[in-house]
C-alpha cells in the first residue's frame, strides 16, 4: 500500500466512525423537563427516565431540568431506582453552560469535561460541579436547591 492508499483508507476510516456514532448518538432523545419548584428545590416525577420505544420499555440515563426560575439547567443521572446525582450545568473553569452527553458533560467553550456525578475529568477546570442531595419519595425525586 502506498502513502496516498493509506491516507484516503484511513481518511475514510476516520470519516465513517464520526458519521456512525452520530447517528448512533442521535437516536436517543435528550429529555427535557421543567420540574416543580418548592420552598427549598425542585421536583421531578421519576417517571421522566422511562421510555417506551416501540412496546421495549427502560430507561434514559438522563434527564435535563430546566426551569425559568433556574439561571443554568440541572443534569440528573440515573444509576438505579433510587440512586440519582444531579449537578449544575456551570462550568467552573469560566461559567459556560455545559452539554450533556451520556454519562458525560462537555464544556463547548474550553474543552472540560465532567463526569455524571460533576467531577472534573478534563481541564482546564479544575474544580468539580456543584451538586444536589438527590431523595426519592413515591416516585418522585427532590432536588434540594438549598446549597445554590
Amino acid at each position: 500500500m502506498n502513502r496516498r492508499d493509506f491516507i484516503t483508507n484511513t481518511c475514510a476510516a476516520c470519516l465513517s466512525a464520526t458519521a456512525v456514532s452520530t447517528l448512533l448518538s442521535s437516536c436517543s432523545t435528550t429529555r427535557y423537563t421543567s420540574g416543580t419548584i418548592g420552598k427549598d428545590g425542585i421536583t421531578v416525577s421519576a417517571e421522566e427516565f422511562k421510555l417506551n420505544n416501540k412496546g421495549k420499555s427502560g430507561y434514559r440515563p438522563f434527564i435535563i431540568v430546566r426551569n425559568e426560575s433556574l439561571k443554568y439547567p440541572i443534569y440528573v443521572y440515573r444509576f438505579g431506582e433510587t440512586d440519582y446525582s444531579a449537578v449544575w450545568m456551570q462550568c467552573t473553569h469560566q461559567g459556560a453552560e455545559l452539554q450533556a452527553s451520556g454519562d458525560q458533560l462537555q464544556c463547548s467553550a474550553h474543552g472540560s469535561e465532567f463526569n455524571n456525578k460533576g467531577k472534573v475529568t478534563n481541564g482546564p477546570a479544575d474544580k468539580d460541579l456543584r451538586s444536589f442531595p438527590v431523595t426519592v419519595n413515591n416516585n418522585e425525586l427532590f432536588i434540594d436547591l438549598r446549597k445554590v
